[in-house]
């Protein structure tokens, strides 16, 4: 079953733009980008949304602009109106288990204490496809809040970028639900 839907996680507002937890939104922004998909925000879903063509398959985009733990507010509306199965979904989002530069393709599970997929998994379920994006954990867990809203350093930029180039890359297989083939080319990026 190929992709339908791509939501990227992130916090609305300008203080937000380059901090390592909107890294799904940098994923989602770079797409719209590259296919041309016009984001606009529309207040029945809380968010900015996106309709286009990747690889002649339509695809809906859409980041939540609620914060990052209400995610589930803008998600579980738009799915619903759309009659769009957690199976068609992609959610792309920052991950403190993961290094730097690496990013994981990974379908079904919990949410791993992330905020947006707390929110996210009790609306629509957990069987939706993570593109999750390495931003690394800092040395304490009191520092975590700290660490995933502020900016990475300049070469952790670069890294993340890269492996978000290659997801952006994987895009194909990802649409056309190949996630055998998309998941080989993503897990093993360094």
């Amino acid at each position: 079953m190929g992709i339908k839907l791509i939501v990227g996680l992130g916090n609305p507002g300008v203080q937000y733009q380059q901090t390592r937890h909107n890294a799904g939104f940098w994923f989602v922004e770079q797409l719209a980008d590259k296919f041309g998909i016009r984001l606009i925000f529309d207040k029945k879903f809380h968010g900015q949304v996106g309709r286009g063509t990747i690889h002649n398959q339509e695809v809906r985009l859409l980041l939540p602009e609620t914060f990052m733990n209400r995610s589930g507010q803008s998600v579980a509306p738009f799915t619903k109106f759309y009659g769009i199965h957690p199976e068609s979904i992609l959610i792309a989002h920052d991950e403190l288990d993961i290094p730097v530069g690496s990013i994981k393709l990974k379908t079904g599970g919990g949410h791993g204490g992330h905020n947006g997929l707390k929110d996210i998994v009790p609306h629509i379920g957990a069987d939706f496809h993570r593109l999750r994006i390495g931003i690394g954990r800092p040395m304490h867990s009191s520092q975590v809040s700290g660490h995933v809203l502020s900016k990475p350093s300049a070469d952790d930029r670069i890294s993340i970028t890269a492996a978000i180039d290659c997801a952006v890359a994987s895009i194909h297989e990802i649409i056309l639900g190949d996630m055998e083939r998309a998941r080989n080319q993503i897990n093993g990026f360094r």
